[in-house]
């Protein structure tokens, strides 16, 4: 049984098609009828569109077999609630689409998702905000963004920042949230009555942000080199021996050819 990450993963960060071994291996799990959730932190698109999308670029996951932060927001974020959100402009736009309200006077809750560009401006008003006692919420603790080859800190670098400037603390609606890998496990025990995590290897290129999170649990961590990391030596050296993942491929092909 497999949990399998998105971009780095699947999809390449720059070209947002599918990386060498994707199709394949996605393939290779329908035919074969292995248990899977393709689990993503992605947030700029609805979760419909998004996974049209993963569909159109020749990922066949069945909307059974997806899911993503969006999907569970309303346990963290109830409607009525005023939100001061940052990230994307297509990421705002979604929620918007949701029925939540954008509020930027008096919000019952920040929200964070990502960007490349956010302003010591923006810092400044969410910790306004923050200390003022809105909670402080993120969409998902990745540790690096990619974009255009350059790396920029992720939602779970902010998070941290934010913490420390304002000792509140912070709540993860995606990866590596326990939450959140409850509702996947939960939605694979559908495919396979039983499932624990003991059970499911976990397919990311992010350590920090996936792996480590789910190897706690009981998870086998796969890490895969098609991301944000271009070699083992970026980020394993800094891992203790217990954290370190089972496994290290390049990419999805070679995954794929290990089973």
């Amino acid at each position: 049984m497999f949990f399998i990450d998105v971009q780095g993963t699947l999809i390449d960060d720059k070209s947002k098609q599918p990386i060498c071994g994707a199709v394949a291996f996605i393939d290779h799990l329908n035919a074969s009828n292995i248990p899977y959730m393709v689990i993503t932190n992605s947030t700029k698109y609805a979760s419909s569109e998004f996974l049209a999308y993963l569909n159109s670029i020749g990922l066949n996951i069945p909307k059974e077999h997806y899911l993503d932060p969006l999907m569970v927001l309303e346990r963290y974020v109830d409607s009525a609630d005023k939100i001061a959100a940052y990230g994307a402009q297509s990421f705002l736009d979604v929620l918007v689409s949701m029925k939540y309200t954008l509020d930027y006077t008096q919000p019952d809750a920040v929200l964070i998702a990502i960007k490349e560009d956010f302003s010591h401006d923006e810092y400044a008003q969410m910790i306004e905000f923050i200390l003022s006692g809105a909670r402080l919420i993120g969409m998902h603790e990745t540790s690096l963004y990619v974009k255009n080859d350059k790396r920029y800190p992720g939602v779970g670098a902010i998070l941290k920042m934010l913490e420390f400037a304002t000792s509140c603390p912070y709540t993860v609606v995606g990866k590596p949230s326990k939450a959140f890998f409850d509702e996947a496990l939960m939605r694979i025990a559908q495919q396979q009555q039983g499932a624990a995590f003991e059970d499911i290897s976990i397919i990311s290129d992010d350590m920090s942000g996936d792996l480590l999170g789910a190897q706690a649990l009981g998870m086998r961590g796969i890490f895969v080199l098609s991301g944000k990391y271009r070699s083992e030596a970026e980020i394993l050296p800094q891992l203790s021996h217990h954290q370190q993942p089972h496994a290290v491929y390049a990419n999805m092909q070679e995954v794929l050819e290990s089973l």
